[in-house]
């Protein structure tokens, strides 16, 4: 299945971002075990990713390395 488009608010600001339905479970799942609100998770994210790297592909590593680390 192709990746669907989410909607975020990102520090006030709402974007699309395009993730399959796993990943997007998982980045939910990991907001929930964090007790962090998904768009919180998500601003994060946002600001350590580098300037040519985009946001779904940051959530995409941010999910890989956090069960990795388990």
């Amino acid at each position: 299945m192709p990746p669907a488009k989410h909607s975020l608010t990102l520090n006030g600001h709402r974007t699309s971002v395009s993730l399959e339905d796993e990943f997007w479970q998982a980045f939910r799942d990991i907001a929930l075990e964090t007790s962090q609100p998904l768009n919180a998770l998500a601003a994060q994210i946002d600001a350590a990713r580098g300037p040519d790297q985009g946001l779904a592909s940051a959530i995409r590593l941010f999910v890989l390395k956090h069960y990795r680390a388990r």
